[in-house]
């Protein structure tokens, strides 16, 4: 990488990091802000138990036992077919669990009530920032990553992980709205973390020197 992404890539961290504090502050001055309310009513307008049902299924791979199950599997899978390096660095998003409960003891931000929003799925953490968007964005984001530099893993399946990774990552935030678990100021700190969180965990998998078996195909030849 040379000088210039590296200063651009700095740049663009340190604009997450401050729009994170910047929230964090938000949210602990303002709990309930009108942005959160009028958003949350905007996306609650059409309910119906077809999409109550649908981001429920959308919702259940961040809580337990199901988060936990998910990735012990995507390791396993990984580890059985050899790439071991993959197969660890899987298994170290469950950090994104530790880094969320510590954040949300410290804001202490109470959940959206249900004289302000309609609860779906009630929850009793503290809200602030969303625990399942902060672990797709680092789960599903180190698979994007990780589609990328295992070449030599058939190319479709390749496309259809990316795809399913990214619609996770993108869709959850409205579905923890939807449910009325979150704010949207929280799902926004969920994805910002998320993001300081992914850079870190891809940063040190992409500079830990792989394998020959798991090397990507281009570094092979």
């Amino acid at each position: 990488m040379n000088k210039r992404r590296k200063r651009i890539l700095a740049l663009v961290l340190l604009i997450i990091s401050i729009g994170f504090v910047a929230l964090t502050i938000l949210v602990m001055l303002y709990p309930t802000s009108f942005i959160d309310v009028e958003f949350s009513e905007e996306v609650q307008q059409h309910q119906n138990k077809f999409l109550d049902a649908v981001m429920e299924i959308i919702s259940m791979p961040g809580y337990m036992p199901e988060s936990p199950i998910m990735i012990l599997c995507t390791s396993l899978v990984l580890f059985l077919f050899r790439y071991k390096k993959a197969a660890v660095f899987v298994l170290f998003t469950t950090v994104a669990g530790l880094v969320s409960t510590i954040v949300k003891a410290l804001v202490n931000r109470p959940r959206p009530s249900d004289d302000v929003v309609r609860i779906v799925l009630k929850t009793t953490q503290q809200s602030f920032p969303s625990g399942h968007v902060l672990f797709y964005v680092v789960f599903f984001g180190f698979l994007v990553v990780l589609m990328y530099q295992l070449e030599d893993i058939p190319k479709f399946l390749r496309g259809f992980v990316i795809a399913v990774s990214l619609f996770m990552i993108f869709v959850i935030p409205l579905s923890r709205i939807y449910l009325g678990a979150h704010w949207f100021t929280d799902v926004m700190g969920g994805f910002l973390l998320g993001l300081l969180c992914l850079y870190l965990l891809s940063w040190l998998y992409l500079h830990k020197p792989a394998k020959r078996d798991e090397a990507p195909v281009a570094e092979q030849q």
